[in-house]
């Protein structure tokens, strides 16, 4: 967790210029293992046209549905994290800018008026070295209040919190922390303590106005074709299978999507702490879904990935596109092509491997070991 000095708004990246809505849109909300920009975008340009369906099951922050979308394609996206499906909601159909602004002052005089010390004590010690006292009252007072599954005003703020809840200081409502992951509690205020580190005075309405200023500065993104729907892709596909055969959506033209890896990592637990704000425990806690694991059980990986593609099967097009980015370790790989063989027997593969050049976020722990990096498996007929 290495300290960092202070930046103000989003940095430009070095295939974005930031100029336009799609460019400030498409990257809201930081997540782990997210489709690079560029690669979402392309993907989409090559394999599909104006007006194709593209399917993505495993959604995450939405970012190949958004991409799709905002090139006039008719994108469906399915996840089953909450984090990321606020995310992909809330960028492809944000909010007015001024309700936005005009909410989070709402919550600002409820914090500020109502006695929350009963559930500002509840807290763990971590909070207290992570977030000021003002930022805790105004992140307890937005969990109470903000009914982000059913208003768009509301998720949209939910969505300008979870984004910089945790990360650079400076650069975040929190103490020095991550972006992407969130960190052990008991790491985390160690480090802090070790380092005298306390948590910065921030004004959470000035500071998340300034971001919302400059999000909606090229105004929104047309993304009418585009949505997310929140639940488990299993269930989900059964619900678009039923839609397609009765006429309500065409087959789908695209697949494209990145499932989960297998033993790598646990998408809730990483998400801890944006998870508590949007009503969760207030620590890290391994969830028992079945689903939503690190699935070190190869046996329930191998059913996941086969019923899923089993349901993306039956909502394609005959002549349908599939573009899969995967693990390049030999049991996720071996079970995402042998399965997609198995469900689009009549397509053609082609592989094509990606390595990976960088340090991956391993490194921060000590395991600076080379990866095998991933592989784009691509089926046409």
């Amino acid at each position: 967790m290495r300290a960092a000095s202070q930046s103000a708004l989003p940095a430009r990246t070095t295939n974005r210029t930031l100029s336009t809505a799609l460019d400030r849109w498409i990257g809201v909300g930081p997540y782990y293992a997210m489709f690079p920009v560029g690669f979402a975008l392309d993907v989409v340009r090559r394999f599909s046209r104006a007006g194709d369906g593209v399917l993505d099951p495993f959604a995450g922050r939405a970012t190949g549905v958004f991409a799709a979308a905002a090139r006039g394609r008719r994108a469906v996206g399915i996840e089953i994290n909450p984090v990321g499906w606020v995310y992909g909601k809330v960028k492809l159909r944000p909010a007015a800018k001024w309700n936005v602004l005009s909410r989070l002052q709402e919550i600002a005089s409820l914090a500020a008026d109502r006695c929350l010390r009963e559930e500002l004590e509840a807290l763990p010690d971590f909070f207290r070295w992570g977030y000021a006292h003002r930022v805790r009252r105004f992140l307890v007072c937005a969990r109470q209040n903000l009914e982000w599954k059913n208003s768009r005003v509301d998720a949209t703020v939910m969505a300008f919190l979870l984004t910089y809840l945790h990360g650079k200081r400076g650069a975040a409502l929190s103490n020095q922390m991550r972006d992407g992951k969130a960190m052990s509690p008991n790491y985390a205020v160690a480090w802090w303590r070790e380092r005298e580190m306390k948590p910065p005075a921030v004004d959470p309405v000035p500071f998340l106005t300034k971001r919302v200023e400059w999000r909606y500065k090229k105004g929104i993104p047309q993304c009418a074709g585009g949505e997310v729907r929140f639940g488990d892709c299993i269930r989900v596909l059964q619900r678009i299978h039923h839609e397609v055969e009765s006429g309500r959506h065409r087959p789908f033209r695209l697949l494209f999507t990145s499932p989960p890896y297998c033993g790598i990592t646990n998408y809730h637990y990483d998400q801890w702490l944006r998870l508590w704000l949007l009503g969760g425990r207030s620590e890290p806690t391994r969830v028992s879904g079945h689903w939503t694991r690190k699935f070190e059980s190869r046996a329930d990986y191998a059913k996941l990935i086969d019923l899923a593609f089993e349901g993306c099967s039956a909502v394609m097009a005959r002549n349908a596109t599939v573009y899969v980015r995967t693990d390049a370790r030999e049991f996720t790989l071996n079970t995402t092509l042998d399965s997609l063989r198995q469900h689009f027997p009549k397509h053609r593969v082609r592989m094509t491997h990606r390595p990976i050049v960088r340090l991956t976020q391993t490194a921060l722990f000590g395991d600076r070991t080379s990866k095998p990096g991933e592989v784009d498996i691509i089926l046409r007929r």
